[in-house]
């Protein structure tokens, strides 16, 4: 064989050696790979801890009716999916960078998934407000938002009704308003860093509120931080009680 033929035909052996071997160490198509298998054990997992977030929610309100039961526990359930799928499937890099411009400032990782998310569908929303007015009355709803924002509302109107002093009915029920319009809102969001945000917004405009009726928020927070201080200083400084022995 003339030499020249030699050298191309082992370097065609060679190559085809090569690419079989190549060919058997990486999976066939279709083959789940590793990482797969990990993907679908976390979505699994992931699956079964909203129902069980769902179930334990709904469990709260004590319907004594099984079939109404499972009707809300399915578009709690639901919707926690989609709000986790979304939020999953649209990480805050698919928001391009920039500023916020109210402040001036630089769009940060949360602002950013916070506008993410914010594009979903209005329709998410109205189905899980519809699938529980359905099965609900007032009170059991506002209980399940409660559930999805850890109880801030009444948590944030506390915090109000100790820092303004002779809070009026009027400026109570009007912030009430917009803590429960943070409420429902923030819902739709998937992070308790997320729902706080969106809570920040209405404090915000309740502050503004209360400025723009005659109240000076940041002097009655002042005086508020003060008097804690001062209670926690006596407290400290106050002798040790004696037992009775």
């Amino acid at each position: 064989m003339n030499p020249r033929h030699f050298f191309f035909a082992a370097l065609v052996c060679a190559a085809a050696f090569a690419s079989s071997a190549q060919s058997q160490d990486q999976p066939a198509a279709g083959t789940p790979t590793n990482a797969d298998s990990a993907a679908v054990d976390v979505k699994t997992k992931s699956d079964a801890d909203v129902e069980k977030k769902a179930a334990d929610w709904v469990g709260s309100l004590k319907l004594n009716d099984p079939a109404r039961e499972a009707r809300v526990q399915e578009v709690v359930a639901t919707h926690l999916r989609t709000i986790r799928d979304w939020n999953n499937e649209h990480p805050y890099t698919t928001v391009p960078a920039g500023i916020n411009p109210v402040t001036g400032k630089a769009l940060g990782a949360l602002d950013r998934q916070i506008i993410a998310n914010s594009a979903m569908s209005k329709t998410v929303h109205e189905n899980l407000m519809a699938g529980l007015q359905k099965d609900l009355n007032p009170e059991q709803v506002e209980a399940v938002l409660d559930k999805y924002t850890v109880g801030k509302v009444a948590f944030t109107m506390n915090g109000y009704r100790a820092i303004v002093p002779n809070f009026t009915p009027e400026e109570e029920a009007t912030i009430l308003g917009f803590l429960k319009q943070a409420r429902e809102e923030a819902v739709d969001y998937k992070s308790m860093n997320q729902i706080s945000a969106i809570f920040e917004i209405y404090k915000t405009k309740s502050e503004q509120y209360l400025n723009a009726n005659g109240r000076n928020w940041k002097e009655m927070y002042k005086a508020y931080t003060a008097a804690v201080k001062a209670r926690k200083a006596a407290a400290t400084n106050q002798p040790a009680v004696k037992t009775q022995e």
